[in-house]
């Protein structure tokens, strides 16, 4: 008696082959993932950054406190910081008033308090031991208010 072919073992003899053909193809190895340029537009996470006022982290903590409303705005940038953020329907003074008063329940000290500029914007900086130093400037942009974070990189890592 001859082979018997029905559809179910050619079905099986099909499967068994295409399984075998992908567990082949499985143990070749992959490339490995390529880094991204270090000139990419975004900056690394947990990356630093020189400014005028100093060496920052390129982003803050996620417990740093931040004005109710806030969002992350990234037309209102005016050069490197840590955040650049926009809030509506809060003035400079306000958010500069909220902001000392919050800085200060985390733990900082208050160096330079609520420095009024020509242009209407409020800075501050503060210090936590050992060095951690940050400067919030809170300014006025039509109906919004921009704040900048500056979060010094001898502060504990984002």
């Amino acid at each position: 008696m001859g082979i018997v072919r029905t559809p179910a073992r050619i079905r099986l003899v099909g499967v068994l082959a295409c399984a075998m053909t992908v567990a082949a193809c499985g143990t070749t190895s992959s490339p490995e993932p390529s880094v991204a340029p270090t000139s990419s537009l975004a900056p690394p996470l947990g990356g630093q950054t020189d400014t005028e006022w100093g060496t920052i982290w390129d982003t803050i903590p996620a417990d740093f406190p931040v004005y109710a409303g806030a969002v992350p705005s990234e037309e209102s940038a005016s050069g490197p910081a840590s955040a650049n953020l926009v809030v509506d329907g809060a003035d400079p003074s306000a958010v500069a008033t909220w902001t000392d008063s919050a800085l200060t329940g985390a733990g900082f000290t208050i160096t330079e308090g609520q420095e009024s500029m020509e242009d209407g914007s409020i800075a501050l900086e503060a210090v936590r031991a050992p060095d951690c130093r940050v400067l919030v400037t809170s300014a006025p942009l039509g109906s919004l208010t921009s704040i900048t974070i500056l979060y010094g990189a001898s502060c504990p890592s984002p």
